[in-house]
């Protein structure tokens, strides 16, 4: 089974998240813990993950993470 490219998996683990936007994993978790109807991530038992597309949008909305 070969493993996906961040670019094309539709959803990121924090970590991934942080890699790939680069914004530090306590700035991502912070967004996270700070927004908690937002839309752009979801969790699964004590593991969230943010959704790659949604979350791009939102970063091309705003002027400061």
């Amino acid at each position: 089974m070969t493993e996906l490219r961040p670019s094309e998996k539709y959803a990121l683990s924090t970590e991934e998240a942080s890699e790939y936007f680069h914004i530090g994993i306590n700035k991502l978790r912070r967004m996270i813990n700070d927004n908690p109807l937002a839309d752009w991530y979801f969790k699964s038992g004590t593991h969230s993950y943010i959704k790659r597309v949604k979350f791009e949008k939102l970063l091309d909305r705003i002027d400061t993470v």
